[in-house]
């Protein structure tokens, strides 16, 4: 954890540009955007991926689905449409092990994820 991007933004230790923050939640611009809107939402509290979820840490779930929802609204983009994606692991493309919500929009995203 001490070695975690995610953890040392969230602390404040590396520069963002925030677009949300809530008790529980952090968003912020991805710094390699693949769309107009590419923002990425991350529980303060360190969680690997969605393997590492509990019962007693599950909710934070709930928090970063109202966070997307807030920030498409903020945005310009809930009508439109986007994308909400997390990996799970590195055969899934996850390369920062915290988990973290990809909100991705502003643009037609088609139909298909590949």
């Amino acid at each position: 954890m001490e070695n975690c991007i995610f953890c040392k933004i969230i602390k404040g230790e590396i520069p963002s540009s925030k677009v949300y923050e809530s008790e529980k939640v952090l968003a912020f611009n991805d710094i390699n955007p693949v769309a107009p809107v590419h923002v990425l939402i991350v529980p303060k509290e360190h969680i690997v991926n969605i393997n590492d979820l509990t019962q007693d840490n599950a909710g934070v779930l709930a928090d970063i689905h109202l966070a997307a929802k807030e920030i498409a609204k903020k945005l310009g983009i809930s009508d439109q449409g986007f994308r909400l994606i997390t990996n799970c692991g590195s055969g899934a493309g996850q390369t920062v092990f915290h988990l973290h919500y990809h909100l991705i929009g502003g643009k037609d995203l088609g139909s298909k994820l590949l």
